[in-house]
């Protein structure tokens, strides 16, 4: 095993309200899962928002804030499609971080929760801003 080992100076660069959460999600479970991670964590994201009562925006609002994963807003609501943007410090603070970052889980919470609120089948794709530090979700119907 000639894995590098961590440097104990990459914790101080963590978010402080988010490091052990960051540090399972980031670190320990993309080795666990592999060439799967993305498809997974969308699943599990999924999984998560069928497991909780989720009735509106306001829900999802207040659950992106709970669980510290930032301030959803949603920007753009169309017959086929929503825009969401999300942005927070912590957000800022995770994109600046020295570990890479990804955002699959809260696709797949997205898509599952506006499932819910809308009775209608949907995907959600997201797309990170690095200049602006935030990430779009783009949530497409695909009942149509």
């Amino acid at each position: 095993m000639d894995e590098k080992l961590i440097p104990l100076s990459l914790f101080e660069k963590l978010p402080k309200a988010t490091a052990g959460h960051d540090v399972l999600r980031y670190i320990s479970m993309p080795k666990i899962l592999g060439d799967e991670k993305d498809t997974i964590l969308y699943f599990i994201g999924r999984q998560l928002a069928r497991q909780i009562e989720i009735e509106s925006l306001d829900d999802l609002n207040y659950l992106f804030q709970t669980l510290q994963w930032g301030q959803l807003e949603l920007v753009k609501d169309r017959r086929r499609s929503l825009l969401f943007h999300l942005m927070s410090d912590e957000l800022v603070e995770r994109m600046m971080s020295p570990i890479e970052v990804d955002f699959r889980l809260e696709a797949g919470f997205i898509a599952e929760a506006i499932e819910k609120i809308t009775q209608r089948s949907c995907e959600c794709n997201e797309a990170v801003n690095q200049r602006l530090y935030r990430v779009e979700f783009k949530v497409v119907y695909t009942d149509d």
